[in-house]
Order: structure tokens, then sequence, then C-alpha cells
């Protein structure tokens, strides 16, 4: 996959370090701009900031008491229309809940390269339903 055509912001919330620094080296090097955090908490702070997040790519298993669900609905209600996608080794795409409209499950191990992928694609169709 070559560069994205232009700049898109993801927030990653991603607990596990080694994943994070994997798939936040593999976006930066496809063109997008990541800001890694590592909880649900941390990542409502960068929300209520105002940074620039075009796309939210969240693990659903978060420590604290918040995880990647409830951050999704959270993010929405203040971001109606940012893309969300989910990631989950632990669950699959019906046994994980409630999920946000419009968003998309992609089940762990993944491909980082095929997160470049679908993130290009969520963010060139935002209104489109997805898996």
């Amino acid at each position: 996959m070559g560069q994205v055509a232009h700049q898109v912001s993801v927030l990653l919330v991603e607990d596990e370090v080694l994943i994070s620094m994997l798939v936040a080296e593999t976006l930066s090097e496809h063109g997008f701009t990541v800001h890694e955090v590592a909880t649900a908490d941390e990542a409502l702070r960068y929300i209520e900031s105002g940074a620039a997040v075009d796309v939210l790519f969240t693990d659903v298993n978060l420590p604290g008491t918040i995880d990647g669900c409830q951050l999704a609905e959270r993010v929405r209600a203040r971001r109606p229309e940012l893309p969300v996608v989910y990631a989950s080794g632990r669950h699959d795409r019906h046994s994980v809940g409630r999920l946000v409209p419009r968003s998309v499950f992609v089940a762990k191990p993944y491909n980082p390269d095929d997160i470049c992928t679908l993130l290009a694609r969520v963010i060139d169709a935002p209104h489109q339903a997805e898996q």
C-alpha cells in the first residue's frame, strides 16, 4: 500500500505496548499521523483536548473502568461522525457486545498493513456500514 492521500490522524488505544508500537510504526510508514494511548481515560482526555482525530482505533479490552466499547460510545457522543475500528483477541464481532453504528471490528492477530488499508477505507467512506 502506498501513502495515504492526505494526512489522516489516528487515535490508537492499545494497552499492549509491543502491539501499539508495531501498529503505530506501520501506520506512520504509510503516512498516517498516530497518537498512542494505553487507556480509555487517556483517549477521552485527548479527544476532549480538541486534538485532530480522523479515526478511533481501539482495543476492546482495556485496563481501567472503561473498555473500548464504552470508549467508542462516549467518543461518538462528542463526535458523532468519527469512524471507529475495534480490535480484540478475546472476543469476536458477535460476542463483543454492542458496537457503535458504522463501525468495524477486527480480530487479533491482524496484519498492521491490512489495518492501514482498512483505516483508509473507513476514512473515505465514513457513512458506509462495515463488517
